[in-house]
């Protein structure tokens, strides 16, 4: 027997043992990603991640094993058959079927809301608060149950019935790690650096309070700024001039002593000019006197000051997006790369909701020193046309790379 079928046959001649060692690995690994890549920290917090590491043994390791294998495997003595079968002959199976939905009811509705989500809470109290209370840990769990409860059945229902219908009992308890490590990766990935998030993220669980960053991840990777304070008037500022040391400071600062709150700002120096661009939001009463303050303001006489009122794109005026895109470009610096990639998406439908473009210099062995053009827009499209239109899409944007000699054409799809 080769090594490789020896190292495949681990999980089935020794299903407890690995089963818990993958629990503790998985969990363990998930809070040094949270801590390193969310939290972004410089020393690893190793009593935290101990306690989650013991969490992952006993909890998701021991318990779920001893429930989805020992228990499940005794209360449906079928269990197994039915995830070998192929799946013509589970779809004629009605009884297999429903011992999955049996099980499946017992995970979800009695296992995770009264046993495991106390454990957990209870858990985050100890790495989490300086003097640990079960009573608060409780307290914690009763009021977040109802959110908990909606996450963990949108994203585990589905999973469960795929894992007890098609996993070997061997595998169920991975499957379940597996999935949860990559719900964290997820989380990981679009919320890196985010230090306010990086408690409800430790841990990898599905809970009212990872789902709505997911969402709210989703819901304003394309939202401007002007949509999401209602209540507030919002100005656009730009302003230009020769460029001095402390006018970003001195416009910050002009602008929030009249109330304003600058959401959206970018600022570059082209040669001896100074530009910047501010998106500022401002109770409706303090408007006109924020905008006067700018003019009058003697400190920034040298800038040519410029204030103009946003409005809100009107219900019924557009249609919703349904897409979001966030396509990158490199390649060699010429003129018309900005104009060409610019009317390719604009031939597929897409509006460009934020454009950035730069000039770099290549480290690529082969071009070293090269001038490079650089460009990253976010764009959204109201045609969901499937797999065939995005792929269409990429066939057309793979051309542009040939015509342009572009070394890098990279398009990243978010449903909205």
């Amino acid at each position: 027997m080769s090594f490789a079928s020896r190292l495949m046959g681990i999980p089935k001649k020794h299903p407890f043992a690995f089963g818990v060692g993958f629990a503790l690995v998985k969990t363990s690994g998930i809070d040094l990603l949270v801590q390193k890549v969310v939290e972004k920290k410089k020393e690893i917090d190793w009593r935290r991640n101990a306690t989650f590491s013991a969490f992952g043994f006993f909890c998701l390791g021991g318990i779920q094993y001893g429930l989805y294998v020992k228990v499940f495997g005794r209360v449906f003595p079928n269990a197994a058959a039915f995830a070998a079968k192929p799946l013509k002959e589970k779809l004629k199976d009605v009884r297999g079927m429903a011992n999955v939905g049996a099980q499946t009811f017992l995970d979800q509705c009695c296992y995770h809301p009264f046993v495991y989500f106390p454990i957990f809470y209870c858990t985050k109290e100890a790495v989490m608060s300086d003097k640990p209370s079960i009573s608060n840990a409780m307290a914690t769990y009763r009021t977040n149950f109802t959110e908990d409860i909606k996450a963990l059945w949108k994203v585990w229902v589905p999973f469960t019935m795929i894992n007890f219908s098609f996993m070997p009992m061997h595998l169920r308890v991975p499957f379940t790690a597996v999935v949860s490590m990559v719900w964290t990766c997820i989380l990981s990935a679009m919320r890196g650096g985010d230090v306010m998030n990086g408690d409800e993220m430790a841990g990898g669980a599905v809970t009212g309070a990872t789902m709505s960053i997911m969402t709210e991840v989703l819901e304003d990777y394309f939202t401007c700024p002007v949509e999401l304070d209602r209540e507030l008037n919002h100005i656009c500022i730009s302003a230009s001039g020769p460029d001095r040391v402390g006018y970003v400071a001195k416009l910050a600062r002009a602008v929030a002593d009249q109330g304003g709150n600058v959401t959206y700002s970018n600022q570059v120096r082209l040669g001896q000019e100074f530009v910047i661009l501010m998106h500022v939001a401002v109770p409706p009463e303090k408007t006109r006197t924020l905008i006067s303050a700018m003019k009058t303001n003697k400190s920034l006489k040298p800038l040519d000051i410029q204030t103009r009122s946003l409005m809100r794109r009107g219900t019924g005026t557009y249609e919703k997006p349904v897409l979001g895109l966030k396509v990158h470009c490199v390649g060699v610096d010429q003129p018309g790369m900005l104009a060409s990639i610019a009317e390719k998406l604009a031939e597929k439908g897409l509006s460009m909701e934020q454009v950035n473009t730069e000039l770099r210099r290549s480290t690529r062995k082969g071009k070293p020193g090269v001038r490079q053009f650089v460009i990253n827009a976010d764009c959204t499209t109201t045609d969901d046309s499937g797999p065939e239109g995005l792929n269409e899409l990429m066939t057309e944007l793979s051309h542009l790379k040939e015509e342009l000699g572009l070394d890098v054409v990279d398009v990243r799809v978010h449903r909205i």
